[in-house]
């Protein structure tokens, strides 16, 4: 984003500030660097300023002020934790003895931070905070060890040393009295009470999925099919209440596109108007660049996910988006080897190894790097779920906590929104707990996602499913392996190679060194994240090259 193509900041503003004793000139290059905002709040020890009006949802006195800047408005005041896990937004409370910048429970709305002198400085974006850093950027190795090997962060990790990311469930607190800055972080709602097996049934869990649906209920609806479960479930509970509805489907470039058909026949069967996305081949190095720097570099997931949000952009419909339905119903990225772990430890494993890439074709990266950035991940990984340790719901909450937050939410918060709202039905408190209490042995192989959908459409529940696919599949091209990918890719991968030599192994030096048409070779799934991950690379050393500091790597 060094271009300074910031998002249109629509329907959920952009936010910079600073809690503690700002520099008056740190706060100006901050506001400098990013897209233009307005002051909401600057007092002693608080600033905020946003892209587009932000009222305080809550007002006492003359220095009580709270702030949310998530999709949900706070209705009422209440404990920063409170706010974050009811609403699922970062905000800014000032009650005249302390200010408290926190994050949302899940952490889906990012806020990063800088410490610097007696202050925080934050933004809703990562770029505007590099203007604060002194000298060339500090590559911050065990975040990229993570992009590489799981396809995202993890932890407050980001690309940068020194700057952070305000975690799910965590605040900043500054105290006036003493002029010290804290990190306070709590468990959440899911958390602290533990939830038990309460024997609720798929019509009951229905039932609530309904209620949901009364916040959005006066909005006109697009939910995108894509053949999936979660998909065709909040497809058939938006048709049942009499919505507006559209459906839309584009190629995930799985090189199936079995989505279409599968989607086709779902939308036909609930009478939704549908529309099929199509991508082009030619776009795809362009899509992938955009995407990573919308980004920020965090993940190479979603390059296939740019021509669908363009349009979505256009449509000026509120996006329903199935974020989190796989963790919460059907054990999604927890294995047969985490439900019969017999030890934490084997279990901690077992839930890494899903998430983890697995081996490529040929070996990607160098022995000492492989093996550093193995250690790295786990480590990490380990402290990102610490707080879930012998939890009853701990597989999913663990895959919720990373791989959906850092991962996969990446495509409706930063790529749909903030130019357009969205909403995730399965992350609403209500819904959210009341999955989160059937146990994981009911959800096995998606028994229990089944007995929803059967309840909530029969029909549509016994079409063909993109879970359970029992035909033959057809395979097409793919954008991301095509010529114009190929060519793309191999810049990037050349970039690193000379860059950073010590990451790739003998092999695939002698890969990129036989030129574009030489990546062919890597089709399979494993290879394909493992080139886009190495691409991203590229792409972030490419795009800050004159920036960045000593590129010795921690194994060297």
């Amino acid at each position: 984003m060094r271009k300074g193509e910031w998002p249109a900041f629509t329907v959920r503003p952009y936010v910079c500030g600073a809690i503690g004793e700002a520099d008056p000139a740190a706060l100006d290059a901050l506001k400098a660097a990013g897209p233009r905002v307005r002051a909401a709040l600057h007092t002693s020890g608080a600033a905020l300023f946003t892209s587009r009006p932000l009222p305080p949802y809550w007002r006492t006195g003359e220095r009580d002020y709270a702030f949310a800047w998530g999709e949900r408005r706070p209705l009422v005041s209440g404990s920063w934790i409170s706010v974050a896990e009811t609403y699922e937004t970062p905000g800014l409370i000032d009650d005249g003895e302390r200010v408290t910048l926190h994050a949302g429970a899940l952490g889906l709305v990012d806020v990063y931070y800088l410490a610097a002198g007696g202050a925080v400085y934050f933004s809703s974006l990562l770029e505007p905070l590099l203007a604060l850093v002194r000298g060339p950027y500090e590559v911050d190795w065990t975040a990229w060890a993570a992009i590489l090997r799981v396809t995202f962060p993890l932890g407050d990790d980001t690309p940068y040393a020194g700057v952070r990311r305000l975690a799910g469930s965590s605040a900043l607190v500054y105290e006036r009295r003493t002029g010290r800055i804290s990190l306070d972080r709590r468990p959440p709602r899911w958390v602290r009470e533990e939830p038990y097996e309460a024997g609720r049934s798929a019509g009951e869990i229905l039932a609530i999925l309904h209620e949901v649906y009364k916040e959005f209920e006066d909005r006109p609806l697009l939910v995108p099919v894509s053949g999936g479960y979660d998909s065709r479930l909040l497809c058939s509970v938006a048709v049942a209440r009499g919505a507006d509805v559209e459906s839309w489907t584009t190629s995930p470039d799985d090189g199936t596109d079995t989505d279409i058909p599968f989607a086709r026949a779902i939308c036909r069967e609930l009478g939704v108007r549908h529309r099929v996305i199509a991508q082009d081949p030619a776009a795809y190095p362009d899509d992938a660049r955009a995407v990573a720097r919308r980004l920020e570099y965090l993940t190479p997931h979603h390059a296939w996910y740019a021509p669908f949000a363009r349009e979505v952009h256009r449509a000026g419909r509120t996006l329903v988006d199935g974020l989190a339905g796989g963790p919460l119903l059907k054990n999604f990225m927890v294995s047969g080897d985490a439900l019969t772990a017999s030890s934490e430890a084997e279990r901690k494993a077992a839930v890494l190894k899903s998430l983890s890439l697995g081996a490529p074709s040929v070996p990607f990266l160098a022995e000492p790097a492989a093996a550093w950035i193995e250690d790295a991940v786990r480590a990490s990984f380990a402290a990102a779920t610490s707080m879930l340790h012998g939890h009853r719901a701990e597989l999913p909450l663990s895959v919720l906590h990373t791989r959906t937050v850092r991962g996969i939410a990446r495509s409706p918060v930063n790529l749909v929104g903030p130019e357009v709202s969205f909403v995730a039905p399965f992350i609403h408190p209500e819904f959210f707990d009341a999955a989160l209490s059937v146990g994981v042995a009911r959800k096995d192989r998606g028994r229990f996602y089944r007995e929803v959908l059967h309840a909530a459409n029969p029909r549509v529940a016994a079409l063909p499913s993109t879970n359970v696919v029992k035909q033959p599949l057809t395979r097409v091209p793919l954008r991301s392996t095509a010529a114009p990918a190929r060519a793309y890719g191999h810049r990037m991968l050349t970039t690193v190679a000379e860059r950073v030599p010590d990451l790739l192994s003998p092999e695939l030096h002698a890969v990129v060194a036989e030129g574009p048409d030489a990546l062919a070779r890597f089709n399979g799934w494993n290879d394909r994240f493992w080139v886009r991950g190495l691409v991203l690379f590229g792409a972030w050393l490419d795009d800050y090259a004159d920036v960045l500091g000593d590129l010795t790597p921690p194994w060297r």
